[in-house]
């Protein structure tokens, strides 16, 4: 094994540090951690390990530990060597909020990351903000976050959902027309990614035919996929992510649907297409990061030692939430590089405005750290559903967006970032 690690499984705690051969979640007895010459720099990492999110949170996770190998083996951060230790979340607002607060008051995190629901990334800012504690909001793409309720002490580096909507939509209308049914997560990523797409469709004279609110972790979509049909749009919207978005669009497959009607995806991601058989993997959608970039030489670099490492793994090729993963850590070893210090506000100073280097961006258009709201600029890779291919050939790009002329202002978004004195 290359680095050592413990498992508490009451609490699903696992310290990394080093290698990514860590594949396990789970251990018979724990064992302990080698004493390290010097203190370690720690992350506390909060991401969903098992429920609905459980397959984009373990990407998030394994992309983090593959950066981490990379950071420990030039030396970690400012010489010290650098660990993750790892939480579950279960996309829970209440237990993701337990788990920051342990992680800091006893673990002693110098950083936090994580999140996959935009609920847990809010709850996940908010605890990190009252610990003084700088805050990577990996994914949790809802506005608010860099919004109303930012802080200083967060930044996402996942777009927020009117970025999603905006690089969307003007293919949707392009293409399907304007009459579009919605079903929609009956929480906050679903409200802000909904009113994001149906103000873009009224602006341009169309209609909302109706907006199926379904709670998270459905499993039966069939009545919301009976008022769907019955209203005959030009295209069905499907917001859900994860397992629901997989239940959703199995069930359209039965229904008929898929044969019928075009399907928006309000982000389309790798776990979740895997998942689906070839009659229910269709539609347009928006990846955020995609590993078939065949201008940027870095990124298959990345996609080789990506696999190398997870070989073994049924999701052996990167997706976007691996890259989320892996930027996000080496953005907390940018920033310490940058601050000269691991104190969570001189590292949140540095960060402002950084635009990531090419070898952790791995994208065309230099995303960056906007000062104003610590909103990552990040591109979104928009096209087509592969249905006749295999994994990890499941997506077709068709038009590159740069982030930056996506994004609200931080005005329009009304963030207010205040420092403490």
């Amino acid at each position: 094994m290359s680095g050592e690690r413990i498992i508490m499984p009451l609490q699903r705690r696992t310290i990394l540090k080093a290698g990514v051969a860590l594949g396990a979640t789970q251990v018979m007895s724990p064992f302990v951690v080698k004493a390290l010459g010097e203190t370690p720099v720690k992350v506390g990492w909060v991401d969903p390990l098992s429920g609905t999110y459980a397959a984009l949170g373990t990407s998030q996770l394994n992309g983090g530990k593959l950066a981490l190998a990379e950071i420990n083996a030039k030396g970690g951060i400012l010489g010290r060597q650098v660990q993750i230790l790892a939480e579950d979340s279960a996309a829970n607002v209440g237990q993701a909020t337990v788990k920051v607060n342990k992680l800091v008051d006893q673990d002693r995190v110098d950083f936090v990351a994580g999140s996959v629901s935009s609920a847990v990334a809010l709850a996940e800012s908010h605890a990190s903000n009252l610990k003084s504690k700088l805050y990577i909001a990996v994914g949790g793409h809802v506005d608010t976050v860099t919004g109303k309720e930012c802080h200083w002490n967060t930044f996402k580096l996942c777009s927020d959902t009117w970025m999603l909507a905006q690089s969307l939509s003007k293919t949707l209308l392009s293409k399907f027309g304007k009459k579009w049914y919605f079903i929609t997560p009956d929480y906050a990523w679903g409200h802000f990614l909904y009113a994001g797409f149906a103000e873009i469709l009224k602006k341009a004279g169309g209609t909302v035919l109706g907006n199926e609110l379904m709670p998270l972790g459905s499993t039966d979509f069939s009545s919301a996929l009976i008022k769907v049909q019955q209203a005959k749009p030009d295209v069905i919207i499907v917001l859900q992510g994860g397992d629901d978005y997989v239940n959703v669009m199995k069930q359209a497959a039965q229904f008929g649907m898929t044969k019928n009607f075009p399907f928006g995806i309000g982000l389309a991601e790798l776990e979740p297409l895997q998942a689906l058989p070839p009659e229910a993997r269709l539609g347009w959608g928006v990846m955020e990061w995609w590993w078939d970039q065949p201008n940027q030489p870095l990124v298959k670099a990345f996609v080789d030692k990506y696999r190398k490492a997870y070989a073994s793994s049924s999701q052996s090729t990167p997706s976007a939430r691996s890259w989320l993963g892996y930027v996000a850590m080496h953005s907390f070893a940018l920033a310490a590089d940058k601050a000269k210090s691991i104190d969570s506000a001189k590292c949140a100073h540095a960060l402002e405005g950084m635009v990531l280097p090419p070898e952790v961006a791995l994208e065309p258009d230099g995303p960056s750290y906007r000062a104003g709201d610590h909103q990552c600029l990040i591109t979104q890779f928009v096209g087509e559903v592969n249905q006749k291919g295999s994994y990890p050939n499941l997506f077709t790009v068709h038009d590159v967006i740069g982030g930056s002329g996506l994004a609200r202002t931080p005005e329009e978004k009304e963030c207010k970032l205040s420092y403490p004195a």
